[in-house]
């Protein structure tokens, strides 16, 4: 089995230097923003910007390519100018895909902010459903699981479930499995059968012909602690076994992307490394 192995990289400068940055750093897949993710502005996208780009996705070999939705957007707010400004987010990202040939979105579920959960789930699906009918292409919308903070929606498979089931387009949704979140949300990666339960648990529930990224991270925090804190590969409460295990199940066969700190223990290439020791020492 080879590893499709990327990060999340940088868009500074031209969009299309994502693809120099990814490849200087061994990666075979990447994750970006496709502008500013902490503000509600964006600039349309230059019709050279998009032709550099989408040369690079045609002529390289990192491939999936996936877009993150900036930082802002809360799909499941009960504040109407939040609410409605992070539908007009993610239309505009989902046309953005469309014309940089991005086949794929991830997004978190956002906050009911205290409304109940049931309400917050109601607004995710209203907001999915609004902006695939008010945007252009098909790019398919990945679906992020939460660590299970207060308020949180989407940190169990039951209720990300319930969003899938509500979407009209079911064709277009896939699921984004954070290790990290899964982990925080009481989920055990950390052995193997608790993985082995984990994953038997995502086919009852979802079906894994819908996971179609995996956010290779360790965590800080414990198993159901909340704790939306990654921690480099092996160094947290999942650790190297739990990792090797991941590596070499049906998660390992889908891309992964690093979302690990970058500090004065590892960097991003380092954590590369690890993975792929721990994957080829088992």
């Amino acid at each position: 089995m080879n590893l499709r192995l990327g990060l999340h990289v940088s868009i500074e400068g031209e969009l299309d230097e994502a693809f120099d940055r990814a490849a200087s750093k061994g990666c075979n897949c990447m994750q970006l923003f496709t502008r500013n993710p902490r503000s509600w502005r964006d600039r349309p996208l230059d019709e050279k910007v998009v032709e550099c780009f989408t040369l690079k996705l045609e002529t390289t070999d990192i491939r999936p390519v996936f877009v993150h939705m900036p930082y802002l957007p809360n799909l499941a707010s009960p504040k109407t100018d939040v609410y409605e400004k992070s539908i007009e987010s993610l239309t505009k990202e989902l046309d953005r895909c469309a014309q940089l040939g991005i086949p794929y979105i991830v997004t978190h579920l956002g906050s009911s902010l205290g409304s109940g959960k049931s309400a917050g789930i109601a607004r995710v699906i209203n907001a999915v459903n609004t902006a695939f009918s008010n945007s252009r292409g098909e790019a398919t919308l990945l679906l992020e699981n939460t660590a299970g903070s207060k308020n949180s929606v989407g940190s169990t498979f039951e209720d990300i479930r319930r969003v899938v089931e509500g979407i009209s387009e079911k064709t277009r949704v896939g699921i984004c499995l954070d290790t990290c979140h899964a982990f925080a949300a009481g989920y055990d990666l950390a052995t193997h059968e608790g993985l082995r339960r984990t994953l038997q648990r995502f086919e009852q529930v979802i079906g894994l012909q819908r996971l179609k990224l995996v956010h290779l991270n360790d965590s800080k925090g414990g198993l159901r602690s909340g704790w939306d804190r990654h921690e480099h590969i092996g160094l947290g409460k999942i650790g190297e076994k739990g990792f090797t295990n991941i590596l070499n199940s049906a998660l390992g066969e889908r891309p992964l992307i690093l979302e690990t700190p970058i500090d004065e223990t590892r960097n991003d290439t380092e954590n590369l490394n690890k993975v792929l020791t721990l994957f080829n020492g088992s």
